[in-house]
């Protein structure tokens, strides 16, 4: 009975050292897969780092640029209004068409200015 037994033992020995050998490849290719993985995520991630670094760039010129043109925007709304008083028509009329008011006297140099 201790024969058998032992045989029994020896040949679960065995196979399971045949297990492990035959495994052996199979952990050697995970780890090779498992090992590409993470090289392409670590690439992956150095790229997406360096593009949000320029998204953010980006964003502070175009955040810097609303800006502007808001200021911008503003000075036109404040110059709209003065180009419907009274006093801009004015300005206009002895500029452009070289009117005066009524008892003005202009006085012009010798240069013709």
């Amino acid at each position: 009975m201790q024969d058998w037994q032992d045989k029994k033992k020896k040949r679960r020995k065995a196979a399971m050292y045949r297990r492990i050998r035959q495994s052996r490849p199979s952990v050697f290719a995970i780890t090779i897969i498992v090992a590409l993985l993470l090289t392409v995520i670590s690439v992956d991630s150095k790229t997406l780092v360096e593009k949000n670094k320029s998204l953010a760039e980006r964003e502070a010129e175009l955040q810097a640029q609303l800006e502007a043109e808001q200021a911008r925007t503003e000075e036109l709304d404040e110059f709209e209004k003065y180009t419907k008083t009274k006093k801009y028509a004015e300005e206009m009329a002895k500029k452009k068409l070289g009117l005066v008011h009524e008892n003005e006297i202009i006085f012009k140099t010798d240069d013709g200015k």
